[in-house]
């Protein structure tokens, strides 16, 4: 049991056959993990209430450093009493340190020893960012779990830019370490390595002094190929603490949540769902469904038979359709709910697998009747 002041980690059920069941406490609730956590970038998920987070079963969501330093500002977060305040969300949040969006900027960022020089993608200007800056930003945010700033590479990048990121990373994880002084917020370190199995081996020794609580997986769905990234977990498993969260940063698809989770992974987050349910993508016990084809004009069953949420207790597919296709942002909404409540309550299912020593069945059950790992 891992555990610090307002924070603890405890390990509930491991099953023989493949994944487990944790609770992470924080001062805004206990997380059961496995868990899917929507992604509210901007202080907000998009589209969506918290109230509606609420309704679908969501345990904590995370937002974006990066772009909250660039507005509203940091400043006027912590005036408005923290993110918790700010939009009116209740339970835990995690911020990210804004490392991948950095990462993401490649064209007009430069990476030195002290920190990152870019510019902004909104007006051009000019910033900095340390690891002392990103902690302090995150620290007035006020997130329960901050995590701490990396230098993230492109999948299958060279040898010597994979190490030399990695040990950027392990001396950025120091320095965040000493800033960090909110005994109010966790802070989870990241292991980086990139494709290469011995710098993912280093880099998860040389990262857990910092764990306290748990830590991240960063660098992996970055562009390299999922069984790459799958080889990568498995190499790492068996090295993994038991008493600590594992967070898998950037991974939300269904395939690679099953995945993940067989794997040993305690945490997802991902955009995904609210990004193609915008562009009319629907996630579903039959897979994904594009729901702006012509096919579903005519079509008045609901998104996903299977499905108890709002939207598909209510809405069908032709109607849903009909919103996409004229642009209406109704349409997105819709879909983007019925992607997170689908995400989530995939979330219930694994458990309920796992708790019942069978998730490697589950896992083959669902690549049989979806198009997820096509």
């Amino acid at each position: 049991m891992a555990k610090k002041k307002n924070f603890e980690f405890r390990v509930v059920y491991e099953s023989p056959r493949g994944g487990r069941i944790c609770e992470l406490v924080t001062p805004h609730g206990t997380i059961e993990t496995p868990v899917f956590m929507p992604v509210g970038t901007r202080a907000t998920v998009k589209g969506i209430e918290p109230r509606e987070l609420d309704e679908m079963g969501a345990q904590i969501i995370l937002s974006n450093t990066y772009h909250l330093y660039m507005r509203p500002g940091a400043d006027l977060v912590e005036k408005a009493g923290g993110l918790h305040k700010f939009m009116n969300y209740n339970h835990p949040i995690l911020t990210d340190s804004g490392g991948f969006q950095v990462f993401s900027l490649a064209d007009i960022r430069k990476v030195k020893d002290d920190g990152v020089e870019f510019q902004s993608h909104i007006d051009g200007s000019r910033h900095f960012f340390t690891p002392e800056k990103a902690i302090d930003i995150e620290n007035k945010l006020g997130a329960d779990i901050i995590m701490a700033f990396d230098e993230c590479t492109p999948g299958g990048c060279e040898r010597a830019k994979a190490r030399e990121a990695m040990e950027r990373t392990l001396n950025w994880l120091d320095r965040c370490k000493k800033a960090h002084k909110n005994d109010k917020q966790m802070l989870f370190p990241i292991v980086q390595g990139n494709t290469y199995a011995d710098l993912r081996l280093e880099s998860l020794e040389r990262t857990m002094p910092y764990a306290d609580v748990g830590f991240g997986i960063g660098g992996l769905s970055v562009g390299e190929p999922k069984d790459v990234m799958y080889d990568m977990l498995d190499v790492m498993q068996p090295h993994y603490p038991r008493d600590k969260a594992r967070y898998l940063m950037g991974v939300g698809s269904a395939d690679c949540i099953v995945e993940g989770v067989l794997r040993g992974i305690d945490m997802f987050d991902c955009v995904l769902a609210t990004r193609v349910g915008r562009n009319g993508v629907a996630f579903t016990s039959e897979g994904k469904l594009t729901i702006r084809n012509g096919v579903y004009k005519e079509d008045f069953s609901p998104l996903d038979p299977h499905c108890d949420c709002h939207v598909c207790k209510t809405y069908s597919r032709a109607y849903i359709r009909h919103l996409i296709n004229v642009d209406e942002m109704l349409g997105g909404k819709f879909l983007s709910y019925h992607n997170l409540y689908y995400l989530i309550h995939l979330m219930e299912d694994i458990k309920k697998a796992i708790r019942e020593d069978r998730l490697p069945e589950f896992r083959e059950e669902l690549k049989k009747h979806t198009n997820y790992w096509d």
